[in-house]
Formats: C-alpha cells, sequence, structure tokens
C-alpha cells in the first residue's frame, strides 16, 4: 500500500502546485482555448482560457510513479510502463492537436484522418508489446482471450487482439475527449473511474493466484503496480480539479483528454477488464452514443436533430441547466456506474469462492 499512497500523494502534489505554473506560463505565451462557434453561447466568455493543461497531468503521473518505485526500491513493471507509454503517446498527439489550433487559429487541429491515424499507431505498438515480455509464471501484460471480468475462454489471436485493443484504445480516448466539454466534468469522472482501477489492482494483487491460490484467484502480471499507475492518475486529477473546476482556470484539452482515455483502456487490457470498462466508464459510454446518434439520427431523417446539440452535455445546456448542475448530476451519474461496475466485479469473486 505504501506504493499506492506515494503515487497517489506525489502526484497530488504534482498537479495542484504544478498547474498554476502552467497557467502563467500557457497565459504568457498566449495559449488559449478557442471555441466553436456553433457551440453554445455561454461558452463564448471561456474564450482564451489556457488549454493543454493535460500536460501537467501527464508530469504528475510520471512523477508519481517513478517516485513510488524509488521510495520502496522496486522495479517498474511492464504493464505499468506499457500504459503509461500509451497514456504519454496519446497525450503527445492531443499536444499536436492543441497546438495546432492555437497557431492556425481554428478550433478544428489535427485532420481526421491524421489524429486518427496517429492515435492508431500508438495503440497497435501498445498492442503489440502488450502480447510479449512474460513473467516467471508465463503471464504477458496482456492476454489475446476477450476478457470481461477477467479473461475467458474465447481466444481472439494475436492480430483480432491487436483490433480490439485497438478499437478499445480509440474508442475511451475519443469518449473522454467528447466528455471533456463542460469545466470540471471529464476530470471528474475520470477521478472516480481510476479509484476505481486502483481497488481492482489492490484486489487483484491481495487476490492473485501466486498469494491466495483458489477458485476465484486471479491469473495476470503485475496488478499492483498497475493500481500505482492508477492511483498515480487518480492524484493527478484531483489536483489538476483544483484548477479546473468552474470557473476553470485552465483546460486539459485533447493533451488530457486523449492521455487519460487511453489510460483507461490500458488499465482495463491489463487488468484483464476490458468489458467491465462499458461500465466503469459508463458516463463517458453515454456521451458517445449520444453524438453517434445524433449523427445517425440526422442522416436517417433528412437533418433532423434528436438532440438539441451533442455531446450529450451541450443538449441540456441549450435545455436550460446550469453549467455546474450538469457537471454535478454527470458526477452523481459517473459514480453510479463505477459503485455498479465495482459491485458487479466484487459479486463476479463472490460467486467463485
Amino acid at each position: 500500500m505504501i506504493l499506492v499512497l506515494t503515487a497517489a500523494v506525489v502526484a497530488l502534489i504534482v498537479s495542484i502546485l504544478g498547474t498554476p505554473a502552467a497557467i502563467r506560463l500557457l497565459v504568457r505565451r498566449g495559449y488559449g482555448q478557442l471555441i466553436r462557434d456553433d457551440g453554445p453561447t455561454s461558452h463564448h466568455t471561456k474564450r482564451g482560457t489556457p488549454t493543454m493543461g493535460g500536460a501537467v497531468i501527464i508530469l504528475a503521473v510520471l512523477c508519481g510513479y517513478a517516485m513510488a518505485h524509488l521510495v520502496r526500491l522496486s522495479a517498474p513493471s511492464a504493464s505499468g510502463l506499457l500504459v503509461l507509454f500509451l497514456m504519454v503517446g496519446l497525450g503527445i498527439v492531443g499536444f499536436l492537436d492543441d497546438f495546432i489550433k492555437i497557431t492556425k487559429q481554428r478550433s478544428l487541429g489535427l485532420r481526421s484522418g491524421a489524429k486518427i491515424g496517429s492515435q492508431a499507431a500508438v495503440g497497435v505498438v501498445f498492442a503489440v508489446l502488450a502480447l510479449r515480455f512474460p513473467d516467471e509464471q508465463g503471464y504477458t501484460p496482456a492476454s489475446d482471450a476477450l476478457s470481461i471480468l477477467r479473461d475467458t475462454s474465447l481466444e481472439l489471436g494475436s492480430v483480432l487482439f491487436v483490433i480490439w485493443a485497438l478499437i478499445m484504445v480509440t474508442g475511451a480516448s475519443n469518449g473522454v475527449n467528447l466528455t471533456d466539454g463542460l469545466d470540471g466534468l471529464a476530470t471528474g469522472a475520470c477521478v472516480m473511474v481510476f479509484g476505481a482501477y486502483t481497488l481492482i489492482g489492490v484486489w487483484q494483487y491481495n487476490q492473485s493466484c501466486q498469494i491466495a491460490p483458489g477458485p476465484s484467484c486471479y491469473e495476470l502480471r503485475d496488478p499492483l503496480d498497475l493500481a500505482v499507475v492508477a492511483a498515480a492518475l487518480v492524484g493527478a486529477c484531483f489536483g489538476f480539479l483544483w484548477w479546473n473546476a468552474s470557473p476553470a482556470k485552465i483546460f486539459m484539452g485533447d493533451t488530457g483528454s486523449l492521455a487519460l482515455g487511453g489510460a483507461l483502456a490500458g488499465l482495463a487490457i491489463s487488468s484483464r477488464t476490458e468489458m467491465l470498462l462499458l461500465l466503469l466508464g459508463g458516463l463517458f459510454a453515454l456521451i458517445t452514443l449520444s453524438v453517434a446518434l445524433q449523427v445517425g439520427w440526422f442522416k436517417a431523417s433528412g437533418g433532423r436533430r434528436l438532440f438539441r446539440m451533442a455531446p450529450l452535455q451541450h443538449h441540456f445546456e441549450l435545455a436550460g441547466w446550469g453549467e455546474v448542475t450538469i457537471v454535478i448530476r454527470f458526477w452523481i451519474i459517473a459514480g453510479m456506474f463505477v459503485a455498479l461496475g465495482l459491485g458487479v466485479f466484487y459479486a463476479e469473486w463472490v460467486a467463485g469462492a
């Protein structure tokens, strides 16, 4: 537990103290957020708010993870490093997207093809490497079997696994990206989901087949180190939320949203809880679904809209809800999904035991 607590505390300190320095730097360089003209008019007051704050989250996570291992003089694990690679790789893609928006003074950064292609490249490298580096028991950071709450008997094979991992990575990263539309909304929801993965990692470690062999023990590599990564993400997001809550002094931008979404996918794949992510990250799934439904209905109905605006949070803005009200209620929904997901995870272990 010292590893987990150290990672969370150090990441929190770096994030909460480092974000004001980032705000001053970004303001001095004029790196402010551009606002879509077709979005809610209330957002026009946010024009010029510093963006790319996700870089602070990434730095805080790396510092928290490194310090945890320095304190205990323990070596990083392959699983932990691969999740961090996925987070940093997608964060770089998001940084390029944000930087182009700012320098070109347009609300769209990377072209869609370049953005998706870059995300895909990072995801493929992660998936290929995750099937390597077996430990003493032969467990690799990821398995080519489809997992729900643990690995199932359905073997995908290497090629299908890479495709499946790519779908998860792009889906999770874009899901967080779509959610990041109101002050603190995505950051607060991420705190809850990463908190759940911290608990899952600790539980899987305590109930691993090496420590507690039995009918419900978990067969996977490095569950404790995955908890350390998740705890660092909790601390980093908590610290950033202090400055990102309404009225936000800084936005995470695509730098943060793509990185956090990638970390979610990496933790789900490495902890063998791939399908559980749909439940734990239910808010992200709902908001992504609202965009898909809006586009599909618009094309099928000849130009009619299902929602006043997508993603879903903007529909409620145009319906007259206050921003803080929407954020708090969506946080409640996110918390309910996380609680349900943890309940399902624990119930499966109890049933097996």
